[in-house]
């Protein structure tokens, strides 16, 4: 049985020390990664717990609505129901989307510097 031996390893740059994670987080570039990510996902996150509530407010005090039919067996109970499972992967296809585009090239252009690529 013949084996291979590994590559050799190649040489790592030292991790970046505690002043440069400082330095990066106290920068204009980190904050504005850190406003569009809050400024996106935080929004997000009010609006959908608050209509999680809205369905759970609904299913317990408003009965008769949620009882009502909208197409043979089917009631806004089960349709808002399914809606809660839609708008789920909608944020999450959303919110990858938004990433993409304005976080993910900004974290990398960070990570580059700090692991001393640029």
């Amino acid at each position: 049985m013949a084996t291979e031996t590994p590559p050799p390893a190649k040489p790592q740059a030292p991790p970046p020390s505690a002043e440069q994670f400082t330095e990066v987080h106290d920068s204009a570039e980190f904050g504005e990664l850190r406003r569009a990510h809050r400024s996106f996902a935080f929004p997000l996150t009010i609006a959908f717990i608050a209509w999680y509530l809205l369905y759970v407010l609904l299913s317990n005090y408003a009965g008769g609505f949620m009882g009502t039919k909208v197409a043979g067996n089917v009631n806004m109970a089960l349709v808002l129901g399914l809606a809660q499972f839609l708008t789920t992967f909608l944020i999450a296809w959303w919110y990858a989307r938004h990433a993409a585009a304005r976080l993910d090239p900004k974290a990398e252009a960070i990570k580059s510097r700090m692991e001393g690529a640029e």
